[in-house]
């Protein structure tokens, strides 16, 4: 598989399809893997058997795997678990030799030969879908536990499957994970057939990260790698735009939260390093009038009621020189860093997504300009899409003027510094160096910008 340095201009961070030879190629070698021991930390994962034991009921249902007397969608799971060593999984807890020879005594026809083989593979199908969705050591930040990973239903998801239309593309695609993750395990296999030991370590965190991604639904999603927020219906990309992240000495965290409501006509709270760093300079060389051009206003303290403090009576180049700590906030207006809206969804670490009056910045290359915060190109966009219409400001101009979602949508700061893209696998910088770090705890020290 070729290598591919990112075309920015591309808007989709990942196809749902595979490639048509993908799973040729994994079918290649599962025999091989089937019968031979595979070491991999994961562990068995135990799914629930009473939904299983509920569907699989042979006087109401038709087979999943074996429908029709067919056998490719029976010998494509068997693919997907033989090659489970990509996913960091011990193949040998779904003892493919067992299934391999119920499957062969279904070839009968015979219905009880039927039904018992393919509740084999139904349960060896869950305890796949399990161990890919649990979550265990995680760079991720759940803010919300509602948008925390969990594997499907049993008898939800065999139902998906068997509905699906076409059950070798449901297996072929990974429906029940994230639309990157199919294509990133297969170039997972192909950098291991090339010997790349450095391709293949990225690709294995960049599956980890993408197994805690949605499948489906409605959301929101950041790749900082990229610098690019995507919004997702039903698990596809319906419409992105650039962003603006945090600086590497900043970098915007992995985060996954709930955006509960818009802030119409924002204050900016200036973190106390910017102040120093920012504008007591500015103050120093340009005077008070600067203080004013932006609208920039010195209070008392961080409380809910804080008093204004007269900028006359502040040591600048004390505050310059980080001796003196200030709260400055930024007035709404033309000139106001957070433009005007920011979507909140309330953490302690102060991030969210927010409009920009400096557009020229999304031009850039690379974005990464942020104290952690995400700006937007175009904030109205994303409102209109979150609301379904165009935000309706309340009236009379007040600042911070809340704006709740009736239902409030997922969000997810993902860095995902390696995606499916056609052909090829699409590498992205290491900007914050996440990469770099865990690999070489891995012993893999030689990590390349592609």
């Amino acid at each position: 598989m070729a290598m591919g340095i990112v075309d920015r201009r591309s808007p989709h961070p990942a196809g749902r399809l595979v490639r048509p030879a993908g799973f040729a190629v994994l079918a290649a070698v599962a025999s091989a893997l089937a019968l031979s021991p595979v070491q991999a930390a994961a562990g068995p994962a135990q799914a629930s058997s009473a939904p299983l034991a509920q569907y699989h009921d042979p006087q109401s249902r038709s087979p999943i795997w074996l429908a029709g007397g067919q056998q490719d969608a029976a010998h494509r799971l068997m693919t997907l678990l033989a090659t489970s060593e990509l996913d960091g999984i011990d193949p040998r807890q779904f003892n493919l030799r067992a299934l391999q020879k119920a499957v062969r005594r279904a070839a009968s026809g015979n219905r009880l030969d039927v039904d018992r083989a393919d509740r084999m593979l139904s349960e060896a199908f869950l305890r796949h879908v399990a161990a890919t969705r649990r979550i265990g050591s995680s760079e991720w930040q759940f803010v919300d536990r509602e948008v925390a990973p969990a594997a499907p239903q049993a008898s939800q998801l065999l139902r998906e499957a068997a509905a699906s239309g076409s059950i070798n593309a449901f297996i072929e695609n990974m429906a029940w994970l994230h639309e990157s993750y199919a294509g990133l395990r297969l170039g997972l296999y192909e950098a291991q057939q090339r010997g790349d030991r450095v391709a293949a370590a990225r690709l294995r965190l960049n599956m980890e990260r993408a197994r805690l991604l949605p499948a489906g639904g409605r959301y929101v999603m950041v790749n900082t790698a990229a610098q690019r927020l995507y919004m997702y219906e039903n698990g596809r990309v319906v419409d992105w735009m650039r962003v603006v992240v945090g600086k590497p000495a900043q970098p915007t965290p992995m985060m996954a939260a709930l955006i509960r409501y818009t802030a119409v006509n924002p204050y900016w709270n200036l973190p106390s390093d910017l102040v120093a760093e920012r504008i007591a300079p500015n103050v120093v060389k340009l005077g008070l009038p600067y203080l004013k051009s932006k609208g920039y206003v010195v209070l008392s303290d961080w409380g809910n009621n804080p008093k204004r403090i007269d900028p006359s009576t502040i040591d600048w180049k004390a505050v310059a020189a980080g001796k003196v700590e200030l709260r400055v906030r930024q007035n709404p207006g033309p000139a106001n860093a957070m433009g005007r809206m920011k979507f909140m969804f309330p953490n302690k670490e102060g991030i969210y997504l927010h409009d920009t009056p400096n557009k020229e910045l999304l031009n850039e290359d690379a974005r990464l300009l942020s104290a952690g915060c995400v700006r937007l190109e175009d904030a109205p966009r994303l409102a209109k899409w979150l609301y379904g219409e165009p935000l309706k400001v309340p009236k009379g101009g007040k600042p911070e003027q809340r704006v709740d979602l009736a239902q409030p949508v997922p969000v997810y700061l993902a860095y995902l510094t390696a995606v499916p893209s056609g052909n090829t696998t699409v590498f992205f910088e290491d900007i914050y160096g996440r990469d770099a770090k865990r690999l070489a705890a891995g012993g893999v020290r030689q990590v390349a910008s592609r």
